[in-house]
């Protein structure tokens, strides 16, 4: 039997979670009877973010592995996958290390491979938030938490995001060899990596970055072995593509990109400009989080800096991976409930989610502003470490 929720704090979290996991069970079902969830009015299976992964998944089964990357081939698989034609695409963007993924799930029928999808990523991504939360509060967080509604309903892989950078910062001191292993299994998603290296380093994790770039080089080897090596030829011809028609052109909506650069590009700002600002806070994400990580600050505290630090350097950032940013939440109610929650995380925190949950109902950045607000406690946190050391 877990333990109760013995003080009034872990009960408040504990309270609010179960309150916002039970209303997304309400807005689920009701999206189901109402035909927008899973499948539609006509009984037919809802094409979203998950059909790119299951249509890749059937070409690297039939054999054409690198015909993923190819956005005529992947739509036509697409539109076979759900039985009709629908307007608009939805594009493999991935590297072929998880096309091993893909096509596993791709053994199913459609729409079981997108439960099954959920079934396996879902407890995994809540297991790792009730570990870092240290308390059983830590799973009404996780499942009330506000982005994990959204990556749901967009049949996307945000829980699995969430439990790897969550799980690489859980084992890093106990069991280093894991959090190499599981921060390998990241770079499905690369740019969610891009200051572990660097952090890494600054600590001395000498055990983690190995067994995370072996990881790594496994994961490469494998996919050139059981899917060919025209896949990464295919994926390096393409990618600057998608590059281009997602971040220069906007293909999927500058409104959506939850970073800054998307905020920049939404409200009209050029590409320089742009790429200006996202490099501006990727650097002095990766200066604050390579300080940090020399310092003797708390573990926790360096963790909740590195994966928020990491949701903010990159500029490829949609409501669904903000999952993620329930890892650094996660870690100040660590400390909040080992040392008692500051003022401003009390008030801040709640108006986080608020901003996470009313994201269908407003086009504009507030998932970045969600992640500043999570960014500019960790701050105070440290600030409150540096006056308590000196």
């Amino acid at each position: 039997m877990s333990e109760p929720a013995t003080t009034p704090a872990a009960r408040i979290v504990t309270l609010a979670g179960l309150t916002l996991a039970l209303a997304f069970l309400v807005v689920l079902a009701g999206a189901y009877l109402n035909g927008n969830w899973l499948f539609d009015e006509a009984g037919r299976p809802i094409a979203n973010d998950f059909v790119n992964v299951f249509a890749a998944g059937k070409l690297a089964l039939e054999g054409h592995a690198a015909a993923a990357y190819d956005w005529t081939v992947h739509k036509a698989t697409e539109v076979q996958a759900v039985g009709y034609d629908f307007g608009s695409y939805y594009g493999w963007h991935y590297p072929p290390t998880f096309l091993i993924a893909a096509a596993t799930l791709a053994l199913l029928p459609y729409t079981a491979a997108a439960l099954a999808a959920l079934a396996v990523t879902l407890p995994l991504y809540a297991m790792t938030i009730r570990g870092i939360a240290g308390d059983r509060a830590g799973w009404f967080l996780a499942l009330g938490f506000p982005a994990a509604l959204w990556n749901v309903t967009a049949g996307q892989n945000g829980f699995l995001t969430a439990a790897l950078i969550g799980g690489t910062l859980l084992f890093i001191e106990r069991r280093p060899v894991l959090a190499g292993v599981l921060l390998g299994l990241l770079t499905y998603k690369p740019h969610f990596g891009l200051l572990f290296p660097f952090a890494l380093i600054a600590g001395g994790y000498w055990r983690v970055l190995s067994a995370a770039s072996l990881t790594a080089f496994c994961m490469i080897a494998a996919s050139v072995a059981v899917f060919g090596g025209e896949t990464w030829i295919a994926f390096a011809r393409w990618m600057p593509v998608t590059s281009h028609v997602v971040l220069g052109e906007g293909g999927a909506d500058f409104d959506r990109l939850q970073s800054l650069f998307g905020l920049v590009r939404a409200l009209g700002g050029g590409m320089t400009l742009a790429w200006t600002a996202q490099g501006a806070v990727a650097l002095a994400a990766l200066g604050g989080v390579c300080a940090l990580w020399r310092s003797r600050a708390p573990s926790a505290l360096k963790a909740a800096a590195l994966s928020c630090g990491a949701l903010l350097a990159t500029p490829y950032l949609y409501m669904y991976d903000l999952v993620a940013l329930a890892v650094p939440v996660a870690f100040l109610v660590r400390i909040g409930l080992a040392r008692g929650f500051a003022r401003a995380e009390a008030m801040m925190l709640p108006a986080g989610a608020a901003l996470l949950l009313i994201y269908p109902y407003v086009k504009t950045q507030v998932g970045l502003a969600a992640t500043v607000i999570v960014a500019a406690l960790i701050v105070l946190r440290v600030k409150d470490f540096s006056f308590r050391a000196a």
